[in-house]
């Protein structure tokens, strides 16, 4: 991601960087016009709560986020419609501002400075990205080697490696480590995505999340269990102090002197939504990771036998299976293929069609109530932490006891 930009090439750079500089000016003004203050409006009133108090650093990361990443009833962006309505642009403006639609979010450590340039290595995703202020190297006049920013990053696409300061910048010093590195690692198990801007990151994701897998199938007798919520809180429980004690195990002498949360305290509790269910679904597959879906053992029991009356309940909850974009099509298909001589008739009911076969038309139902979940790559539920952040999480010592764990991702909440 670090690019060296030759003297020869400074005059294009300042050319680019000044005119990225016009054009965010124009499309923050297009932003705050009247045509989006339905949506920018009540973004901002929720960021400012009861007391309607905001401070500015905030209102611009909500703003900018908004102009970037925010989707419009038709599934645009601010970004897309400013380009389509000004015929005035370059194809060069266009690519330029059309780049902006996948800024980097991260928590970033300042390497060096080089120039009017900074290099910052990001904390989430474990890549440098050398950086520019569409503002000038006074931007990074409070800046220091070892110092830790907090920003949004846009690429400038027409120059290979080199990225633009979009919006607030927050900017701390060398002793925030400790804290930062707490948010970084909340920022990275919450939003694996994050990490996952890393290819190296995917890689080693995928072999921790089959690693975990296969002790979880182990531990537990199969990758898919039916508890009611206590017990399956239990069996989580029990099963990350296995993983611990493991770890411990393996390195004893990393572990001396330490308290371990994972031993000591309660290292998963069910959100809300899913303790209040009867039976809770607990699916670890080697593609879509560790889920877990609420009132499962009805829908297995529907899928068991579709035939006596007084289902509707059970179909009902089929639907909301079907219909919600936080499931996945991972139970269903599961259940389906445990079941396959009562499948056609489960959704020929549900469907009201009585030609429906599930070999033939399973797949295509599926694609088109969930096309969100064809669109992505799929993605291991394993956040990986990188070896500065573990460094930094560690008080700056050597990584200890350093095992990445599953972050329950696509879970059912009907």
């Amino acid at each position: 991601m670090t690019a060296v930009v030759r003297s020869e090439d400074e005059v294009s750079l300042r050319g680019l960087i000044e005119r990225s500089a016009e054009l965010k000016g124009e499309l923050v003004a297009f932003a705050q016009g009247p045509r989006f203050d339905q949506w920018l409006t009540p973004l901002l009133l929720e960021a400012a709560g009861p007391e309607r108090l905001l401070d500015e650093g905030t209102a611009i990361r909500i703003t900018d986020n908004f102009i970037l990443r925010y989707r419009l009833p038709d599934g645009s962006t601010v970004v897309d419609r400013f380009v389509a309505g000004r015929r005035d642009l370059s194809e060069a403006d266009r690519a330029l501002l059309l780049g902006w639609r996948d800024p980097v979010e991260g928590i970033f450590e300042v390497q060096r400075k080089d120039g009017d340039a900074v290099v910052l290595l990001n904390l989430v995703d474990d890549l440098e990205y050398r950086t520019y202020s569409n503002v000038g190297r006074a931007a990074f006049r409070g800046v220091s080697k070892g110092g830790f920013l907090l920003t949004c990053l846009v690429p400038v696409l027409s120059a290979e490696g080199v990225w633009l300061v979009s919006g607030a910048m927050s900017s701390y010093p060398k002793s925030s480590a400790a804290e930062i590195a707490r948010t970084a690692l909340r920022l990275a198990t919450s939003h694996p995505a994050l990490v996952f801007r890393n290819p190296e990151k995917i890689a080693q994701g995928w072999e921790s999340m089959r690693a975990d897998r296969a002790a979880f199938v182990k531990f537990c007798g199969s990758d898919e269990l039916i508890l009611p919520p206590a017990e399956v809180e239990e069996r989580l429980n029990a099963y990350y102090r296995h993983r611990q004690e493991g770890a411990v195990a393996e390195h004893p002498d990393r572990a001396r002197g330490r308290r371990l949360p994972g031993i000591d305290l309660p290292a998963f509790e069910l959100p809300q939504a899913l303790a209040d269910s009867d039976t809770i679904g607990v699916i670890y597959d080697e593609v879509d990771g560790l889920n877990f879906y609420a009132d499962y053992g009805m829908l297995r029991a529907l899928f068991a036998d579709p035939t006596p009356a007084g289902r509707r309940q059970h179909q009902d909850l089929l639907r909301v299976y079907l219909r919600e974009e936080s499931i996945a099509p991972l139970p269903i298909r599961r259940l389906a293929a445990a079941h396959p001589e009562t499948v056609d008739a489960v959704f020929r009911k549900l469907l009201r069609k009585p030609g429906f076969v599930w070999a033939e038309h399973g797949e295509e139902l599926l694609r088109r109530r969930k096309p969100w979940y064809y669109e992505q790559e799929p993605r291991p539920g394993v956040s990986v932490i990188g070896e500065r952040l573990s460094e930094l999480a560690a008080g700056g010592r050597r990584p200890k006891l350093t095992r990445a764990r599953p972050t329950p991702h696509r879970s059912g909440h009907p």
